[in-house]
């Protein structure tokens, strides 16, 4: 059940990302506005992750799981039929609070399933669905964009949801008792708006600042601070915190978190920006898109088990310090792509930088959970998670914002939207630098990693 929901959420992220460029086109918009709709999807997750695992600790986490899957299905089927730009925006963020409902409750089940001396494996599988995902999103977005349309990969993952919904009743414990002492747990209702704004004003900031004043930045800097601080004071003052500060004063709990969202910022980056690059540059079609983008998670399927019971042997520091230090030189040597570079490169190199995050995900997500403790299983589940999609966020909005930055810069002003043949050599110089940011970043993950405890 647990790895068909994450099989669900990520074949959706990797569908979504290829059909970017056909989005942009049907839409007639620009490159900063239609990443909204991979944006406000991640700032929803990233939001709600936290509220849902407290949710699902007092609850059920089956119940919310399973609601999460409602949700997510019937909002596909509102993308499938958005007819703006806008709409679309507004289905992806109700779609997000429900892959968010999955998300938070799914790695709490596997805890409660799994022994704690398998509970590697156990991940390593959760980590095979979501290669799984990742490995057929890209083939079957490339194959309904060519013959059908983009609208076609919203209804794909209808079916498996509808039967994940009917097999959970039965096997999910939904009529457990819940414990009385969870039913009175006051929530930190303060704390989730002020964490909301905060995201909120983040996103804003990183998605439209090419579009703001230079006035209208150091306001929001301003208040985003401001919020932050706010949040910080309002977190110390309440008797069950959004976040819990005792979780991050534990060095392998915060080791863990800031590297997997340095992990998922370096990915995005890559997954985002990837897809422009074979479509304006090597003009190739979407099917072909998504069978070289399908190396990725190729690799993924193949090392993310061998990860997890490596875990259960060696430990978390030298698997995710390996692992961030592959995916560091694998896009520095993305960095040298070019208008004569062959897809078989292309692909080896997707594959490694692949083959990298599966060597570092389950072993991260696994130092985590097999330390916490019960009672902050499902709040550790969600901060993990919302840990990795702010990595996403962050991600996505650099690669927008930084790729457009520099195109402009050496374009003389121009925009991807009106990307012409003579543009290929500073598409090419702005691929570069942003790579270099993301492999910047990976290896500031690597260091980290390697001072986590063993």
């Amino acid at each position: 059940m647990v790895a068909a929901g994450v099989l669900i959420s990520t074949m959706d992220s990797s569908m979504i990302n290829v059909a970017l460029p056909s989005i942009m086109r049907s839409f007639s918009t620009s490159l900063p506005a239609t990443q909204l709709v991979v944006l406000v999807y991640l700032s929803t997750i990233t939001i709600t992750l936290v509220v849902w695992g407290h949710l699902a600790d007092i609850y059920g986490r089956g119940k919310i799981f399973l609601l999460g899957i409602l949700i997510f299905s019937g909002a596909a089927l509102g993308c499938f039929g958005a007819g703006s730009l806008g709409q679309l925006v507004a289905w992806r963020s109700l779609q997000g609070a429900g892959a968010a409902m999955m998300m938070s409750s799914g790695p709490a089940i596997i805890k409660m399933v799994f022994p704690p001396d398998q509970l590697g494996r156990g991940l390593g599988l959760v980590g095979l669905a979501t290669s799984c995902g990742l490995m057929s999103g890209p083939v079957v977005s490339g194959l309904l964009i060519q013959y059908v349309s983009w609208r076609g990969i919203f209804l794909v993952t209808l079916p498996l949801s509808l039967a994940m919904f009917g097999v959970g009743r039965f096997y999910l414990r939904l009529n457990q008792d819940v414990p009385a002492a969870r039913l009175t747990r006051r929530y930190d209702w303060k704390g989730f708006f002020l964490w909301a704004v905060a995201i909120f004003l983040f996103v804003s900031l990183i998605s439209f600042y090419e579009l703001m004043p230079l006035q209208i930045i150091a306001l929001i800097c301003i208040c985003l601070l401001f919020v932050l601080a706010a949040f910080v004071l309002v977190e110390r003052e309440v008797e069950d915190p959004l976040i819990p500060s005792i979780l991050f004063r534990r060095r392998y709990f915060s080791t863990a978190t800031i590297t997997a969202a340095l992990s998922f910022a370096v990915l995005f980056i890559v997954i985002l920006l990837i897809p422009f690059f074979l479509d304006y540059i090597l003009k190739l079609p979407a099917d072909r898109i998504g069978l070289v983008m399908l190396a990725l998670p190729s690799s993924l399927v193949i090392v993310s088990p061998l990860a997890g019971w490596l875990y259960d042997h060696i430990g978390a520091r030298i698997l995710t310090t390996s692992g961030l230090a592959v995916c560091c030189l694998a896009i520095l040597s993305m960095a040298g792509f070019d208008t004569q570079t062959p897809l078989i490169e292309i692909f080896f190199k997707l594959s490694l930088l692949g083959a990298g995050q599966a060597i570092f995900l389950s072993p991260n997500s696994a130092s985590i959970l097999s330390r916490v403790e019960e009672r902050y299983t499902g709040v550790a589940s969600g901060i993990l998670a919302t840990a990795r999609n702010l990595g996403m966020l962050v991600g996505v909005g650099l690669a927008g914002s930084v790729f457009s930055l520099f195109f402009a810069r050496y374009s003389g002003g121009g925009s991807l939207h009106t990307f012409q043949a003579e543009h290929v050599s500073h598409f090419l110089l702005a691929l570069q630098w942003t790579f270099y940011l993301a492999a910047s970043l990976s290896a500031a993950g690597c260091v980290l990693s390697s001072l986590r405890n063993s």
